[in-house]
This record gives structure tokens, C-alpha cells and sequence, in this order.
């Protein structure tokens, strides 16, 4: 059950570097993608050459029949999962006047339902064996609110909320559920932006540096861990002091 974990969005990004840390600590790993399947299935290859089972699952995350046909699927090939990482989500810029409710609903639909989902399906095993993590993806702009992103910013501290509320719901069944809220990071959700914008974002960063997907992988990783058993309802930011 331990070391089974499942990881939503996992075929590019922080998924990726977070499903290989966990492959690398002797974790199965389901690695979920909507559409990335050829990223996916070679990621799976990349997992199994470190000695562990990976098996590549699809969903639409915010569709509950998909959600829960996923985990099946992950149960049949890994066994039952015990740590879940709801890591997907889509980030989008536009001025507030300019969100339509479409633009809105699409946003809480993948960033706060995938997550509700894909928790409830996840909690039945988990609280049968008394023992589970569950670690969700927010960002800094959850904590703080970005401009031009109050739809992201908005399920993103969502998720924030999530996190606290459950916590302290599953705490006696052996339950851990923390959120991470990273800073800048260096992945495909911020290729938008101009190397000049991605300057200044590092000179406004205490420690003078973009981030890096492994960067929150390993506290993903510390997170799901035994010397984290004692911490829960927690938001750890990974954002090189970014928002202090």
C-alpha cells in the first residue's frame, strides 16, 4: 500500500521530476496524463529501467467516472495507492473583466475538482489500511493573489483550504494532507513569459535563482515520507523566499 503512489499530471514538469524522485526512493508509480500519452508511456520506460513498476493512466481529471476508472486501473497493475499527488492543473492569465465563466469554471473544474476527485477516490483504500498521504499542488499566487490571475490565483487557494479542512477530517485514520506552493519554477506553464519577465522574477527572489522541478519534487517526497509523519495541514512554500 505504502509504496504505491499516483501522480496526476505526471508526464511533463514537476510531475515528471516527482515521479522519477519516487521511482528512485523504491515507489511504484501511476502516472497520470489527459493527453500526453507518447510522454507518458516513455516516462513509464524511464521509471522501470530504476527497478520499479510504472504504469501510465488516463483521465480526463475533472470527469468522475474517468477519475475513478484510473484508479482501478492503477489498483489492478500497482496495488492500491498510498500516496497521491494532485498536482495537475492549468494556470491561465487575464485581466478580471476579460475571465468569462467558461474561462472560470474550466479552471476550477481542472485545478479544485481533479483534486476533490481524485482524493475521494484515493481515501477509500487509505482509511481500510489506516494509512495515506495526499499531497496537493498550489502555488505562491494562492497565498498571496497574482494580478491578471484571480481565476488561477482563486482555485488555487482552494486547494489551500482543502488542505487544512481535510487534515484535520482523516487525521485518526493515519492520514497526512499538506500542500506545496511553489514559486517560479523553470517548466512549460511559464514558457510564456519573456526571458526579460523571467529576470526580474529571479532579482525578486531572495535567493537569486528560478526554480526547478526537482526542487519541488523532493519536497513532494519529503512530504509523503516517514520523517514527515508528524506534520499535516501544512503549506509548504517552494519559492526561494519569493513570499515571505
Amino acid at each position: 500500500m505504502k509504496k504505491t503512489v499516483l501522480i496526476t499530471g505526471a508526464s511533463g514538469g514537476i510531475g515528471r521530476a516527482t515521479a522519477l524522485a519516487f521511482a528512485k526512493s523504491g515507489y511504484n508509480v501511476a502516472v497520470h496524463y489527459n493527453k500526453s500519452h507518447d510522454a507518458a508511456e516513455k516516462l513509464c520506460r524511464e521509471l522501470e529501467a530504476l527497478g520499479v513498476k510504472a504504469v501510465a493512466v488516463q483521465a480526463e481529471i475533472s470527469d468522475r467516472t474517468a477519475v475513478e476508472k484510473m484508479f482501478s486501473e492503477t489498483k489492478a497493475a500497482l496495488g492500491a495507492v498510498g500516496v497521491l499527488v494532485n498536482n495537475a492543473g492549468i494556470a491561465e492569465q487575464a485581466l478580471f473583466s476579460d475571465i468569462t465563466e467558461e474561462m472560470w469554471d474550466r479552471m476550477f473544474d481542472v485545478n479544485v475538482k481533479g483534486a476533490y476527485l481524485c482524493t475521494k477516490a484515493a481515501l477509500t483504500d487509505m482509511i481500510h489500511e489506516k494509512w495515506g498521504r495526499i499531497i496537493n499542488i498550489s502555488s505562491m499566487w494562492g497565498i498571496s493573489g497574482a494580478s491578471c490571475e484571480v481565476h488561477y490565483s482563486a482555485s488555487k487557494a482552494a486547494l489551500i483550504g482543502f488542505t487544512k479542512a481535510l487534515a484535520k477530517e482523516v487525521g485518526l485514520s493515519g492520514i497526512t494532507v499538506n500542500c506545496i506552493a511553489p514559486g517560479v519554477i523553470d517548466t512549460r506553464m511559464n514558457g510564456h513569459l519573456s526571458p526579460d519577465i523571467m529576470e526580474e522574477l529571479k532579482n525578486e527572489t531572495p535567493l537569486n535563482r528560478i526554480g526547478t522541478p526537482e526542487d519541488v519534487a523532493e519536497a513532494i517526497l519529503f512530504l509523503a515520507g516517514h520523517k514527515a509523519s508528524f506534520i499535516t495541514g501544512q503549506v509548504l512554500s517552494v519559492d526561494g523566499g519569493f513570499i515571505l
